[in-house]
This record gives structure tokens, sequence and C-alpha cells, in this order.
């Protein structure tokens, strides 16, 4: 089952996941748990047993721009096709879905070119360390 409702989230399961990220080992658990109350987030939950195996959150206007970030499926999970369907379920969202959308990724191109991504240079910008 995929759920946009973040009370179904188990924020303690994807700051755990998180942790073992490329892209977010060094985010402090503060920080995720902050940055879902701004995100239109997407848990994706066993069937049977109800638990999370999978997670992905987007930060939107739900007009012109989105980003889509954090997207995992939990490694016992994989290989069953979870990670398509929850990127089909967050394309197909309304607010999502009419927006230019961005993501970043390091290795899984082939899985987001399915779903109409493009490979291109983006410029970001870091945030400012401040006392």
């Amino acid at each position: 089952m995929i759920s946009t409702d973040q009370a179904r989230l188990d924020f303690d399961f994807i700051c755990r996941s998180l942790r073992t990220t490329r892209w977010a080992k060094d985010r402090p658990a503060a920080v995720i748990v902050e940055s879902f109350k701004n995100s239109l987030c997407f848990g994706v939950f066993a069937k049977t047993s109800g638990e999370q195996v999978g997670f992905a959150r987007v930060v939107t206007d739900q007009v012109v721009a989105s980003l889509v970030d954090d997207v995992f499926i939990a490694e016992p999970f994989r290989k069953r096709g979870l990670g398509k369907w929850l990127m089909a379920c967050v394309v197909a969202h309304p607010h999502v879905a009419r927006t230019k959308s961005r993501l970043g990724t390091a290795d899984a191109h082939g899985l987001y070119e399915k779903f109409g991504y493009e490979r291109q240079e983006v410029m970001r910008r870091l945030p400012s360390q401040s006392s």
C-alpha cells in the first residue's frame, strides 16, 4: 500500500534508512522530521504487516515546480517493482503531475527515465553555514 498520510509514517524507519544513503547519511534526524512538514510524503507499506518498506518525498508549489527527494525501498523489498510503483504514484499525484519536476540520482537513471525524467546538468547552491 502507498499512502500520503503523514500520520502513518514510521519516522524511526525513515531516519535509519536515510542514514545508510549516500545523499542523507549526515542529515540529523530532527532535520529529516522537520523536512516532512514541508513536503508531500509517500510511504510504502507491506500489505500483510503494515510495516513501512519505502519512502519518497516531494517539495512542490503544486503548480510550477517540484523536487523529488529521498526515494528508497528497504533492501529486503527491492527487485519487486515497488520502486517503479512508488514513482508511478509520485508522478501521477495531482500536486506533482502538472509541475516541472526535478530529482538527482547517481545510479538510478534508468528507473527515473521510465517516468519521463531526462539527464541534464543542473546548478545547485549549498545552504550557508551560519553560526
